[in-house]
């Protein structure tokens, strides 16, 4: 197949480059053709592991809409595969030269905000359907940034891509629980396909530390629960009757507070910052378990798989599509959360660790949920879906 990829830019940090680096790579070796549109602007060679040239690459940033179609109908494309392209009229348009797939990595058109969460009257993740009531509760129930501003472009923003969904020949998702979000909102679920996600790392197990330890990977900010750990784990601590040391590994705007607060409760945390590639997995290593304490729905998580796949389970909110990849007692623990509290995360820390013999079975059996979702199974059905 000659497959297009829509991007917002081929240069993107985060969780969607690094699927494409992955995913591109993929199909390159399985022999499709590729290229790229995206809103960079020109310049850059966009290279993909394995592939002796550049991949072709349209621009929408500088050129007219219309002159970079034509070029991308001179490429020919069979498919276009898009994922975070904030220029709706970019998708619009590339339906009229092929079928568009939509990876939908996020509450894309489902949510005003976009996280599917409210902080107020308790924090909790949000189960509406999508329209102009979730207006009237944006600002009250704090489920985004405080400013009427925001509230209408987003909500504005939402509402056009709403309506390309019927353009879409297909979305894929990460997770039962998003196939099952976009349902709701309207679309055939026979166009909308669950392809879960996989490790970025190859395979390995290590030893945890001699004292236990739990680890937490992400961007600090309050939807991530960190607070909520780290008052946990002062809890497990005090009823365990020995300490639980607590590497918290990433940055963000609340990292100074949860410092503060970690040394407040007298948690033995190190907090180590951003760490990037395989700088990461040292500190997951060693962890007895990795915490995912999300306080909003998760699309997928994939933070929990990546220690899979480094024989380290995960215990985690059972909220989003956290249970596409945990899989209770063989790769981690499922903490209810009904709305997420510090004392359910605490009573299954203590548990948990009560039961070491448990704790050390499931660094084995983590790597075989790592290995069930594969790189190759992903690729698998991503090919089926883009083949129509």
């Amino acid at each position: 197949m000659r497959i297009l990829i829509a991007n917002d830019g081929f240069g993107d940090a985060g969780g969607v480059q690094s699927y494409l680096d992955v995913v591109l790579a993929g199909l390159h070796a399985r022999g499709h053709a590729l290229a790229m549109v995206h809103r960079d602007p020109e310049g850059g060679a966009l290279r993909v592991s394995g592939a002796a040239d550049d991949v072709p690459q349209f621009s929408v940033a500088d050129a007219d809409l219309a002159r970079t179609l034509e070029s991308v109908r001179a490429w020919r494309p069979d498919v276009v595969f898009s994922h975070n392209m904030n220029r709706l009229e970019v998708d619009d348009a590339l339906a009229d030269v092929a079928p568009v797939v939509k990876f939908m990595h996020g509450y894309f058109g489902t949510c005003i905000g976009g996280l599917k969460h409210h902080a107020f009257p308790t924090e909790r993740p949000c189960d509406r359907v999508f329209g102009p009531a979730c207006v009237a509760l944006y600002l009250p129930r704090y489920c985004g940034q405080l400013s009427v501003t925001k509230l209408v472009g987003q909500y504005e923003w939402a509402v056009r891509q709403r309506r390309l969904f019927g353009v879409y020949r297909a979305l894929v998702v990460a997770s039962e629980h998003m196939r099952r979000e976009y349902a709701r909102h309207g679309i055939d679920a026979s166009r909308i396909h669950a392809n879960a996600l996989f490790p970025t790392h190859a395979a390995a197990g290590a030893a945890a530390a001699a004292e236990p330890t739990v680890a937490f990977l992400g961007r600090m900010t309050p939807l991530k629960g960190g607070d909520v750990l780290i008052r946990a784990v002062a809890d497990a601590s005090a009823r365990l009757g020995r300490s639980i040391r607590l590497v918290m590994v990433g940055d963000g705007p609340v990292r100074a507070a949860w410092e503060r607060l970690a040394r407040d409760r007298r948690v033995e945390a190190d907090f180590v910052g951003w760490r990037h590639g395989d700088d990461r997995w040292p500190f997951l290593r060693r962890a007895h378990v990795v915490a995912v304490p999300s306080l909003w729905p998760e699309p997928f998580g994939l933070v929990g798989l990546e220690a899979s796949a480094l024989g380290v389970p995960a215990i985690a909110f059972d909220v989003g599509g956290i249970r596409e990849w945990l899989r209770p007692g063989r790769n981690g623990v499922l903490v209810r959360a009904d709305p997420p509290t510090v004392d359910a995360l605490a009573d299954a820390l203590t548990d948990l660790f009560r039961r070491p013999n448990d704790l050390a079975a499931m660094r084995e059996t983590s790597l075989g949920v790592a290995r069930d979702l594969s790189v190759a199974r992903h690729l698998d059905r991503l090919e089926a879906i883009l083949a129509g």
